[in-house]
């Protein structure tokens, strides 16, 4: 159990590197809008980009890792994270700054899809759940701190630190994991499905355009529908293309037993509630309450709070009760906190009933995270575990792009173009009565379309757990 320990600590680095690069990007996003003085259209992009390129390339590079061996792939995954990072601290411009993000995504996918296989390598079967508890409980560490460090340093040293600091981390996470992962057996030689890959990425794309444009252009707008068209047209080619592919990037046979496809639905529906939850809050303290970048990082401190502690208790649990009983409650307690937040908001709640909302989905997100990977991973198929796993987290990430995409329009129809830019930016200031009606409006709409697909990722979770 020594070796499977410290993998774990090497997986969870990354997985800290990766998710105190987000959160901190989260809080911190008005002060680089303000900077590179971006409208909502790029300052949508400086997030989006990464979560698509990330999600469009994680079963690729699964794949990648099967073929030529996980230890590779996944310490490459650092080299090219770190070296992003450093750069985009140096952008000239929005753009460049978007095209960085782009590279940091397809580093963070080399990670993210084999960190979660290395360390089901590494456990034997009656342990995984606590070390999968372990593991995803440093993301609600990263989630923890990333928000306080993304507001102080946003505040103090400038945005481009928000990016620097990544880079002594990557290479102490690069030089750990050299020394620690032993070199794993490579699989049979097989081709990679890149036409697949192509047409995943431009699905995604065409989709997550529609979506980022509904609320300030509105839904019949030409870019749009253009957008939901090239969506609708290539989705079912892709069944299509997949189902005749000798190694197709989505292999039909996933969606085959009941098991793994409403567990891989539970995990969309519950990454769509959960994405934007920072986000949404960190907006809101920032554009509603009017404090600053390094306040609000504490405002939304309860939702990893809850996170940190639920996902090692649901990981000790899991030896005794079903990991899928304890992702539904997670579902549903997820669905509860963001009620409360929608039943909450409001320019005068008092910010107890605001943190016990936070802390509430916090802890329900915890506890489904590693009760579903945990019997996802134990019911995968042999032999092409990068692949599954891939396949898997590239769910999750399309609810989180989705998620991002659909709340901020949520939020930018109910309080139109003109207020939705200082909402970005954070500059809002004497709003008139009208003005702070429809803002708390749109944040309530927001949680409420949260709350609902969240409750549908807890109906999910109860079909996953009957077998064929």
């Amino acid at each position: 159990m020594r070796y499977a320990w410290r993998v774990c600590s090497v997986t969870s680095l990354g997985l800290v590197l990766i998710g105190i690069a987000g959160s901190t990007l989260n809080v911190a996003l008005p002060s680089v809008v303000r900077h590179f003085r971006a409208g909502p259209f790029e300052s949508g992009w400086i997030l989006l980009s990464f979560l698509l390129v990330n999600t469009a390339t994680l079963v690729f590079f699964g794949r990648v890792a099967d073929l030529v061996g996980r230890r590779e792939v996944y310490l490459a995954g650092f080299a090219l994270f770190t070296a992003a990072s450093l750069l985009a601290g140096f952008a000239p411009g929005v753009w460049f700054l978007v095209a960085m993000r782009v590279v940091q995504a397809v580093g963070a996918a080399m990670i993210l899809a084999n960190g979660t296989v290395i360390i089901t390598d590494a456990f034997p079967p009656d342990r995984l759940s606590q070390g999968m508890g372990v593991y995803i409980g440093t993301l609600s560490v990263a989630q923890l701190a990333g928000p306080t460090l993304g507001g102080l340093i946003a505040e103090t040293a400038g945005w481009q630190w928000i990016f620097w600091v990544n880079v002594p981390a990557g290479i102490v996470a690069l030089a750990w994991g050299a020394m620690t992962l032993r070199r794993m057996p490579r699989g049979p030689r097989q081709p990679v499905d890149a036409l697949g890959n192509a047409l995943v990425f431009a699905a995604l794309s065409a989709l997550l355009l529609a979506l980022s444009e509904a609320g300030s252009a509105g839904l019949t707008a030409p870019v749009v529908i253009a957008g939901a068209a090239v969506f609708a047209v290539l989705a079912p080619v892709i069944v299509l293309v997949e189902r005749r592919a000798a190694h197709p990037v989505l292999d039909p046979r996933l969606f085959g037993g009941r098991l793994l496809a409403c567990a891989n639905l539970a995990s969309f529906c519950n990454a769509m509630a959960r994405a934007s939850l920072i986000l949404l809050a960190a907006l809101y303290f920032q554009a509603a309450r009017g404090v600053d970048a390094f306040t609000a990082g504490l405002g939304v401190l309860p939702v990893p709070v809850g996170m940190a502690l639920a996902s090692p208790v649901t990981g000790a649990l899991g030896r005794r009760v079903s990991p899928y009983a304890l992702a539904v409650g997670g579902a549903l307690m997820s669905a509860a906190g963001l009620a409360a937040l929608a039943l909450t908001a409001g320019a005068g709640t008092p910010y107890w009933a605001i943190g016990v909302g936070l802390f509430v989905a916090g802890c329900g997100s915890g506890a489904f995270l590693t009760g579903n990977t945990t019997h996802v991973m134990q019911a995968l198929p042999g032999g092409s575990l990068g692949v599954v796993n891939g396949f898997r987290l590239m769910v999750m990430n399309v609810g989180v792009v989705l998620s991002v995409g659909l709340a901020l329009s949520v939020l930018a129809a109910s309080v139109g173009p003109s207020l939705g830019a200082q909402v970005y930016a954070g500059t809002l200031s004497e709003l008139s009565p009208v003005g702070v009606e429809r803002l708390m409006d749109g944040f309530a709409r927001a949680y409420t379309v949260l709350c609902g697909v969240a409750l549908l990722g807890a109906a999910l979770s109860a079909l996953a757990r009957s077998r064929d």
